[in-house]
């Protein structure tokens, strides 16, 4: 019998996570498996779970939360050797969206599980983000520039909740909007972009729970997607916003877009983001890790 350890994030999406693992733990019980099911209360119990997880040795380890659950254990999880099943119970669920991982309720909890038995496994590169203040991996994007300054923003509000609190915090920092002195190297070579608003580098296309910032990222080519947005007035970045949600602003004259394997960016007073966590200041070395995880997918012939 295969052996499966479930590692539950409750909390994650306003407590979804709760509801998919019951569904994801039942289904895996119908098809007649018997997992080793564990639930986290803390970042902290996350770590020291998934890392139990991976020096057990299991065939699989399904996890049930978002991209920041993901973030937690990603280390833990690289280089393992073990296999990753993902039940998507976030609120973004980026990740679930660029492989293309049923969510949004009990029963697409169940249908991801079935990866346990049934999964297809792919290899997924993971991004490597080294900043100053210390490394940190992550699967979907690095944020540099208005949107990072965003996420800070919202993170330090405590009123009012939810989704409000994004967009105050959108309309604190388009009140404070300057450009960046953004210095950029490509894969060792100076980029001739320099100045701008923001700079995102894309494992996958999608950030904040669907905005297709990279809208050619793909999380298996071994490369990183770069898109700069040049210098703009607060009435340009707002006609932008649109764009951003379509992905049609890379065919914009104010974005410019590359891919890499590395990509290096210095800039007073920056801020980096990755997977929606704040990663660190003033200069990032990004790299890519080509498929450093391995994620079994839902298979269309179970």
């Amino acid at each position: 019998m295969r052996k499966v350890f479930v590692l539950a994030n409750p909390d994650a999406g306003r407590g979804k996570g709760a509801v998919a693992r019951d569904a994801a733990v039942e289904r895996l019980r119908t098809l007649g498996l018997e997992p080793s099911v564990h639930t986290a209360s803390s970042v902290a119990e996350t770590r020291r779970l998934a890392a139990e997880a991976v020096n057990a040795k299991p065939d699989v380890l399904v996890l049930v939360g978002g991209d920041g659950t993901l973030s937690i254990v990603l280390d833990e999880l690289v280089g393992s050797g073990v296999p990753l099943v993902l039940v998507p119970a976030g609120t973004g669920n980026d990740l679930a969206r660029a492989l293309g991982i049923p969510f949004g309720s009990a029963d697409t909890a169940a249908v991801a599980a079935e990866a346990a038995m049934y999964g297809v496994p792919r290899a997924v590169d993971v991004g490597e983000a080294v900043c100053p203040e210390g490394t940190a991996r992550f699967l979907t994007v690095a944020a540099l520039g208005f949107d990072a300054k965003v996420s800070e923003r919202t993170n330090r509000l405590r009123w009012p909740p939810g989704r409000a609190r994004y967009y105050l915090a959108l309309l604190i920092e388009l009140t404070r909007l300057t450009p960046m002195r953004f210095t950029m190297s490509v894969d060792g070579t100076e980029s001739p972009v320099s100045d701008g608003t923001l700079i995102a580098i894309g494992n996958t296309r999608t950030y904040g729970g669907g905005m297709p910032i990279c809208p050619e990222a793909d999380p298996h080519d071994g490369l990183l997607d770069v898109v700069h947005i040049a210098p703009l007035s607060r009435f340009q970045l707002i006609r932008l916003f649109p764009h951003l949600l379509r992905g049609t602003h890379t065919q914009l004259p104010a974005a410019t877009t590359s891919r890499a394997a590395e990509v290096e960016v210095k800039a007073p007073g920056l801020l980096v983001y990755a997977d929606g966590e704040r990663i660190g200041t003033e200069s990032v070395r990004v790299r890519t890790l080509p498929g450093a995880l391995i994620v079994l997918l839902p298979s269309t012939d179970a």
